[in-house]
């Protein structure tokens, strides 16, 4: 597990980094000073839980969370003001360590990080991909899903009702997908029973018909693959 520990004081991110060491198996920890490094380290290491301090320099932690792009991180905020509960989990925090804190609140907190990235795995398994907002989270079928599109670091991935953008690449959803998707072109993956017709374009591309009447582009890398796969 990636973990990031944001403290303006050395001896708190100190005691953080002990006590992860002490109970968190294979965890990749970095530290981050101040606000504004913390949202760098977080655009750039996607972690998976971040321990957030609320009173920091230039900017605090709750602003922090507020300007988080999906993925967004669990979160437990950790401050010695208790003013700050009810705006922190207005934020979606899992949990708010007072300092201090003892070895005991921390592996409740811990333990609250563990369910809920339980229940997010078994959500996962279920055949849904999950979009994280802001702490809103989204539950995508992937029944419902028409087809994926890249957009630089996101993914555009549209169904029958709406259209959602997940920090994500194209090549780290495909293997989630499963075998009722199929990529055809390095911008595009669409869902086998959508496609109506394969039809043949310039220097042996190809186009794809699907049932609302789009036409996605196929490029010949992907051709085969995708005649193979409405074959199966």
């Amino acid at each position: 597990m990636k973990i990031l520990i944001v403290d303006d004081e050395a001896y708190a991110r100190d005691k953080l980094r002990r006590l992860v060491a002490e109970h968190v198996a294979d965890a990749v920890v970095s530290e981050a000073r101040d606000g504004r490094e913390a949202l760098e380290c977080i655009q750039k290491q996607q972690p998976d839980l971040v321990f957030l301090d609320i009173q920091m320099p230039e900017m605090d932690g709750i602003t922090v969370a507020s300007q988080l792009a999906a993925p967004v991180p669990l979160i437990v905020f950790v401050t010695a003001y208790d003013q700050f509960a009810l705006q922190a989990f207005d934020a979606n925090a899992i949990d708010y360590l007072l300092k201090p804190y003892d070895e005991a609140r921390f592996l409740r907190a811990l333990q609250r990080v563990s369910e809920r990235r339980s229940s997010a795995r078994k959500i996962q398994s279920e055949q849904h991909l999950l979009l994280n907002e802001k702490g809103r989270v989204t539950v995508i079928k992937l029944a419902d899903i028409i087809r994926l599109e890249a957009a630089d670091n996101y993914v555009m991935i549209f169904t029958s009702q709406q259209q959602h953008m997940m920090r994500q690449t194209l090549s780290g959803l495909q293997d989630r997908l499963g075998q009722g998707f199929v990529r055809c072109h390095r911008s595009h993956i669409v869902r086998l029973d959508q496609i109506t017709q394969v039809l043949p374009a310039q220097k042996g591309d190809a186009e794809l018909l699907l049932q609302d009447g789009l036409r996605l582009p196929c490029s010949r890398q992907h051709r085969d693959e995708v005649v193979q796969a409405l074959a199966s």
